[in-house]
């Protein structure tokens, strides 16, 4: 041993110089198991615009032990397909087989019909009565494939598992593979989105905004739980989620979409720069927040809103189109699957189902505008079984909840969009809308005895009474939302009674009798004035945004058809009454552009007053000052919009000729009613 001491006067080794320490992959690098450059922040998180964090030490990969928890998962995936199949046998974990069980235990999700009788839904109603008898989850290739793989505490308790979205991991690696976001809003350019919120005071007021005039409108937000999310972001707008950046924009657009004409006075710029400069805003935080890979619904939701918006400046085939990306989104989440949506917690599943119905309904509607002939809409297709939104109260729903609420037999807060998604869904049962645009559904529908037209009156009797009496009795016409959801019911009803009877006599050769014309006019007409009293109220200020795409074109169409092939006849002038209230209401307080629309419009009506002009009705009790101003404004602007064009072909010259005429006789007569009245008195 003494050989091996080293005595005092041996030299000590020089100190080594300290060794540096070497420069890992970043995180997320080592995560993707790419190559690192391996410079903060390096060119992968750079590229991919995510936050690079570095490595402070080298990962040790633990022994692989015993997997336990993958045979005990194992078990609990066998026990389920015993139990599903009524074998009996010994559970691993006696004191815990009846903590889970339900009436349907044996099955993993609950049929739309079973569910709407635990939550209290009335079989009667549509909802009950989906055609729907099992909901079951689709039976995908990837599910099948990763059936082993998953783990069922996990997929419990995430909201983004892989059983709420079918092949996630798949999905992941194509984001990490694929990271051309640029198809939708231009190349993604940094852009400062915390300069473009308005200040925290702003902020509260579009979010009141957005409470009073939209949100009552699409529920598409939860307010008690959005709201304090938007306190917390004002505060801070420079670390705000992408997400939750997007909605926020979504509902800048939409609260300034909704007012009337104080923006200058509230905000300090016009309606129109506001919205262009938030729309712009919305845009780059869509991008932001990849919309066209996500799976997150306040994305979704803040997409939704955006086009909302944009809907008055965009041409409806463009915005149909756009309207399809977040359909498919839509689906791509399982938000039209009711067994998608019954694996989320009952507050995530409703919220779900009020963004599907709410997608749906402007999905239909933006296809009518367009006239595309060739697509149907979203609300008609089968292949979707989501639940109608249950009547209750935002107040009712609340992220911890366990259990769905009870519905209510009253009036809520979701009282309009309910009853509209009952309608949506009567008018998915039906089959005439569809097939007066689409002669090969049509022509398949030839030979069915029970057409449509032997069923849908009577089913649209028994819908009339049913609403009636399950919810527009509840309604109290001094509450603007109470007297919004109460017009714009029944003029639905009057529209599709209309629509009704012009599938009926679609192909007969026969020409109508004059009663049955009267039948269709008393519709056109019934729907006509709901809509005037809807427009012209004040109490529908706030709402009046919603109804500018929903024109009342079919009775127009129908009412000026008629008036122009019977010019006296004993409903005629109720009939021009009507149109000039709608008219004047709608020009007052409803749309101020005279868009494309408009001039198919007045060229309608200026026919009908041509064909009434001719037989020289001059009855000055029938023909009111009220109606005069509206035929005279319509032949004044017909007039200012063709001298703008250079009009070769000859029947544009003989509008502006008639024109020029009813413009003189429209004065002459006004002059003579009004020189008559001044006598009178």
């Amino acid at each position: 041993m003494s050989n091996l001491a080293i005595s005092p006067e041996t030299p000590l080794p020089p100190s080594r110089s300290p060794k540096l320490q070497r420069v890992l992959a970043c995180v997320l690098c080592q995560q993707r198991k790419v190559k690192c450059n391996r410079s903060f922040p390096c060119t992968n998180c750079i590229k991919s615009r995510a936050q690079c964090i570095p490595a402070t030490q080298v990962t040790h990969h633990r022994k692989d032990m015993f997997p336990k928890r993958e045979l005990l998962d194992r078990v609990i995936k066998y026990e389920d397909l015993l139990r599903r199949n009524n074998v009996p046998f010994e559970p691993l974990h006696k004191d815990q087989t009846g903590e889970k069980q339900t009436p349907n235990a044996g099955n993993e999700y609950v049929s739309v019909d079973e569910q709407s009788k635990d939550v209290g839904i009335d079989d009667s109603s549509p909802s009950g009565n989906i055609k729907s008898e099992k909901s079951e989850e689709a039976k995908a290739v990837w599910n099948a494939m990763t059936q082993g793989l998953r783990d069922p505490a996990k997929d419990s308790d995430s909201s983004s598992s892989p059983r709420d979205t079918p092949g996630l991991g798949v999905r992941t690696a194509w984001d990490h593979v694929h990271e051309n976001n640029d198809l939708l809003f231009g190349p993604y350019k940094p852009v400062d989105l915390s300069s473009l919120h308005p200040n925290p005071v702003q902020i509260f007021r579009l979010w009141q905004i957005y409470i009073d005039n939209v949100n009552p409108m699409l529920k598409v937000t939860h307010s008690p739980t959005l709201q304090s999310r938007i306190i917390e972001a004002a505060s801070n707008v420079r670390n705000v989620d992408p997400n939750l950046q997007a909605l926020m924009f979504s509902i800048y657009c939409m609260a300034i979409l909704s007012m009337m004409d104080d923006c200058e006075a509230i905000f300090g710029a016009s309606k129109e720069a506001l919205l262009k400069k938030y729309h712009f805003s919305c845009q780059k935080a869509l991008l932001n927040a990849s919309l066209l890979h996500t799976s997150n619904r306040d994305c979704l939701t803040a997409f939704f809103l955006y086009l909302v918006s944009v809907r008055p400046s965009t041409n409806p085939h463009s915005l149909s189109s756009l309207l399809g990306l977040a359909v498919r989104i839509a689906q791509q989440m399982g938000l039209h699957s009711e067994s998608a949506c019954a694996k989320h917690p009952p507050f995530e599943a409703e919220m779900r189902r009020r963004l599907w119905r709410s997608l749906t309904v402007f999905d239909t509607r933006i296809a009518e505008i367009a006239s595309i002939a060739s697509y149907r809409p979203l609300a008609l297709a089968p292949t979707w079984d989501c639940r109608i939104p249950l009547n209750v109260n935002d107040s009712d729903l609340r992220p911890e909840m366990k259990d769905p609420p009870t519905m209510q037999a009253k009036s809520t807060d979701a009282f309009y969009v309910v009853v509209r998604s009952e309608l949506g869904e009567f008018a998915r049962h039906i089959t005439y809308p569809f097939e007066i645009t689409h002669s090969a559904a049509k022509a398949g529908t030839k030979n069915v005895q029970n057409s449509p037209i032997s069923g849908a009156g009577g089913a649209l009797t028994a819908l009339e009474k049913r609403i009636e009496d399950e919810y527009l009795k509840f309604c109290d016409p001094e509450i603007p939302l109470h007297f919004m959801t109460l017009w714009t019911t029944r003029a639905f009803l009057a529209r599709y009674r209309l629509m009704e009877h012009i599938y009926q006599f679609l192909d007969l050769t026969v020409p109508q009798t004059d009663a049955e014309h009267d039948t269709a006019n008393a519709h056109a007409i019934r729907f006509l004035e709901c809509d005037t009293k809807v427009i012209a109220s004040p109490l529908t200020r706030g709402y009046i945004w919603s109804l500018h795409y929903h024109f009342p074109f079919p009775a127009y169409f129908q009412i000026m058809q008629d008036l122009r092939r019977r010019p006296v006849s004993e409903h005629s002038d109720r009939a021009w009454e009507v149109v000039s209230d709608n008219y004047l209401a709608r020009l007052v307080f409803g749309d101020k552009e005279h868009g494309p629309r408009f001039r198919v419009f007045t060229s309608m009506v200026l026919q009908a007053w041509e064909a009434r002009d001719e037989l020289s009705i001059r009855e000055s009790q029938s023909c009111s000052r009220r109606r005069l101003w509206c035929i005279l404004d319509m032949c004044c602007h017909r007039r200012r919009e063709m001298r703008l064009v250079n009009i070769q072909t000859k029947g544009g010259r003989r509008m502006l000729m008639i024109c020029r005429c009813l413009c003189l006789r429209v004065l002459v007569t006004m002059v003579c009613l009004m020189d008559t009245r001044e006598r009178c008195q």
